[in-house]
């Protein structure tokens, strides 16, 4: 406190980046705002039945904030690695909200990249690293440069990286002797 310049300095920040019930939903507000539904009982009801367990007044708030700030009022987005958790997991295994989340996102970027992400798990999962050079040439055939970067990074080791979506856990450090491979 003995830092600060003004009374103000010690607010800024204090509870602006605090998490909230409503953030999963904010991307759908956003939306639904862009597309001219400004009523905040009406968005509170529609998001309601998509899991949101908050007040009325919580999402009337953040449409205040809308209405009143001079410049856009939106969401934080989330994060990459958040995403990226998100296409990896099985879409039933996500809660409503993250599902939400992830349906707004990929709004945002190609289908081709969730769809390359999906089944590169599906290869980690299911052990099937002899899908690994099929999958380096579908992803080169895309314009993800993202992608790109990662496929060159594979390449420098390929063999390693097909060992290693190919053998269970551990076994891929111990040689197999009868066959002279590392699985």
């Amino acid at each position: 406190m003995a830092d600060v310049e003004t009374p103000e300095e010690l607010l800024t920040g204090q509870w602006q980046n605090r998490p909230s019930i409503l953030d999963g939903y904010k991307p759908y507000l956003d939306d639904r705002w862009n597309e001219g539904c400004t009523n905040a009982w009406k968005l509170w009801e529609e998001i309601v039945p998509l899991g949101y367990k908050g007040g009325y007044q919580r999402v009337r708030a953040y449409l205040h904030d809308k209405r009143t700030s001079p410049r856009p009022v939106t969401s934080r987005p989330p994060s990459p690695r958040a995403v990226a958790g998100w296409m990896l997991r099985r879409p039933e295994s996500l809660t409503e909200s993250e599902q939400l989340q992830l349906k707004t996102a990929r709004t945002h970027c190609p289908d081709a990249l969730t769809r390359h992400v999906r089944d590169f798990a599906t290869m980690l999962v299911e052990r099937q690293g002899e899908r690994l050079p099929g999958w380096l040439d579908a992803v080169r055939q895309d314009d993800l440069p993202g992608l790109h970067t990662l496929a060159s990074g594979i390449d420098r080791d390929r063999d390693a990286v097909i060992a290693g979506l190919t053998c269970p856990g551990t076994q891929a450090l111990s040689k197999d002797t009868s066959t002279g491979s590392r699985c």
